[in-house]
């Protein structure tokens, strides 16, 4: 996601003069990406100064996304459609088809490297982009974009990078990315994508399954997932992970159990 000099207006503005409480803006309405004929609308806030990682973990908690300095969430009139959900880590069992993925993709290098973009991945996401997503909101992404993407981030965030075996020496072929914050209580997937033509290792499973056991290597709770949009093709892969909790009118609660 980006942000542009008129894509907002102000929607709530705190007393300036106090700078540990944040100022919240709304997005005008556009066209919902997940549901048909429905207008989308966001709250945001700036992630900003030596206070934006507990910021960022407190409005993660509150069901707000980071995207860049930015933490964003729904705001739409009349719909509360989007759901917040994470998977708690230490209780979660795979099913017979994830624990099939997961032997898939057992010759895959897995590496964390630090926030900094670079071509190869950059490349890699054009591939994705222009396979999966032509016409997207993201369609049009060019390298700058990217590197803000991955590198405007005050907070604790990584990349993960998943690559085919070599046999010399060098690293193998790119196959796979995830961009992650590390909060205090999880993991928080804020960015993933992989190689098209790799569909039969279903890539986008075993990223969260690699998630869900970095989390319990580092003894987080939780995995974080974003939103989860009942109805949307899209989203439906999130239901998928159990247990899973989603954010309510009384905050986090075991969702229903899904099926797997």
């Amino acid at each position: 996601m980006r942000w542009g000099a008129g894509d907002w207006q102000i929607c709530v503005v705190t007393d300036p003069r106090n700078t540990r409480v944040p100022q919240f803006f709304l997005t005008p309405g556009g066209p919902c990406p997940y549901l048909p004929d429905r207008v989308e609308r966001k709250v945001f806030a700036r992630l900003t100064g030596p206070l934006a990682q507990p910021l960022s973990e407190a409005l993660t908690h509150s069901g707000f996304r980071r995207s860049q300095s930015i933490a964003y969430r729904p705001a739409c009139e009349g719909c509360n459609a989007c759901v917040s959900v994470r998977i708690v880590a230490e209780e979660f069992v795979p099913s017979r088809s994830q624990k099939r993925i997961r032997r898939r993709n057992g010759d895959l290098v897995r590496r964390e490297v630090a926030a900094e973009a670079t071509r190869e991945q950059f490349a890699l996401l054009r591939t994705y982009l222009d396979s999966r997503h032509s016409g997207g909101g993201m369609s049009d992404m060019g390298l700058f974009d990217y590197v803000a993407m991955v590198e405007e981030t005050p907070v604790n965030t990584h990349i993960v990078e998943y690559r085919r075996p070599s046999t010399d020496g060098t690293p193998g072929a790119l196959v796979a990315c995830a961009l992650s914050d590390v909060l205090r209580d999880g993991l928080s997937m804020v960015y993933s994508f992989y190689h098209p033509g790799e569909d039969a290792r279903s890539l986008g499973t075993h990223m969260i399954l690699d998630h869900v056991a970095a989390a319990r290597l580092r003894k987080l709770p939780y995995v974080y997932l974003g939103y989860w949009v009942p109805g949307s093709d899209k989203m439906d892969y999130k239901s998928r992970f159990a247990p899973l909790e989603a954010l309510g009118q009384n905050g986090w609660a075991r969702s229903v159990p899904p099926s797997r």
